[in-house]
């Protein structure tokens, strides 16, 4: 009960917010630590996390509406969970993928109009099948998924010993 008098108010949804940041630095800190290039999947996921510690911080800032923050990082932390899912089935099916993920993030979205741009995103293959590093025998779209259900989880319960 004491954990809840902590989470309860705004503390509980900087500590969302935080995390969901930490998590994005952790990534950048793989990627230069190991010298790692991020497919275009993973791009889309730290946007995703960036995007749901952003509703946090809103959450904390803007008390009044606890379900309404909660749907919505639930929404998030449900479309993050879908681009892990597909990552992973990337990777778990890369000896049939034979193209790679193709031009850069950056390129995509300079060169291609939005709706040709998302497409070529989320269709991944090559780079984005590669394992490049994993933790505890977990690759990086499966702890990016555990993540996003933890963070949908937090942010229901949070709703929960929030609402008024």
């Amino acid at each position: 009960m004491m954990l809840n008098k902590f989470l309860a108010g705004r503390t509980g949804y900087f500590i969302g917010f935080l995390k969901c940041f930490a998590l994005v630095g952790l990534a950048l800190w793989i990627q230069t630590r190991y010298n790692l290039e991020p497919c275009p999947l993973c791009i889309s996921q730290r946007i995703i996390f960036m995007a749901l510690g952003v509703l946090f911080l809103l959450a904390a800032l803007i008390p009044k509406f606890p379900s309404f923050f909660a749907a919505l990082q639930v929404l998030t932390a449900l479309g993050g969970a879908g681009v892990a899912i597909r990552h992973w089935w990337i990777q778990a099916h890369r000896e049939s993928m034979v193209a790679d993920c193709g031009v850069g993030f950056d390129y995509m979205f300079e060169n291609f109009p939005l709706k040709k741009a998302l497409t070529l995103v989320f269709r991944g293959t090559g780079d984005c099948a590669a394992i490049d590093w994993t933790f505890l025998g977990l690759t990086i779209p499966q702890l990016s998924l555990i993540a996003f259900i933890g963070f949908g989880v937090f942010a229901l319960y949070l709703a929960r010993l929030n609402k008024k």
